[in-house]
């Protein structure tokens, strides 16, 4: 399988991420919205976005590694920030920042949106992600 991630002359710059992602492939997979759980379902990184993040993402990762794909078959990212405004983007970007390495999270990123919500899964929740990927 192959996702080829690019942004189009003419398309808004700078940013993080790329505006299109061409995969092939035969198996989509979808990664339910994930939080900052353990396998217990403990509480991760309380009062903390940047933490709550790396946690939700390596939960992501685990969700991939599953059924054999990892962030490098990902087309699509979705991340839902709780009360999102502005001055969260640096927190945010600090917990993207500290897994990337360990997750092997492709940079720039894939396509992605980042949604402002009310609330999620609990109150505690700050932060959800959800994958998309295609594999063969």
């Amino acid at each position: 399988m192959t996702v080829e991630l690019v942004t189009p002359a003419g398309m808004f710059q700078p940013v993080p991420y790329h505006h299109v992602s061409v995969a092939t492939g035969s198996r989509m997979v979808s990664v339910a919205g994930q939080i900052a759980r353990d396998e217990h379902a403990n509480k991760l990184a309380p009062n903390d976005l940047a933490g709550q993040l790396a946690h939700a993402l390596r939960n992501t990762a685990r969700g991939l590694e599953g059924v054999g794909a990892s962030f490098r078959d990902v087309v699509r990212l979705r991340f839902y920030v709780v009360r999102w405004k502005p001055e969260l983007y640096p927190e945010f970007i600090a917990g993207l920042e500290s897994v990337v390495d360990e997750l092997g999270i492709p940079q720039p990123l894939p396509p992605l949106s980042a949604i402002g919500v009310s609330y999620l899964f609990e109150p505690d929740v700050l932060v959800e992600v959800e994958a998309d990927a295609v594999i063969d």
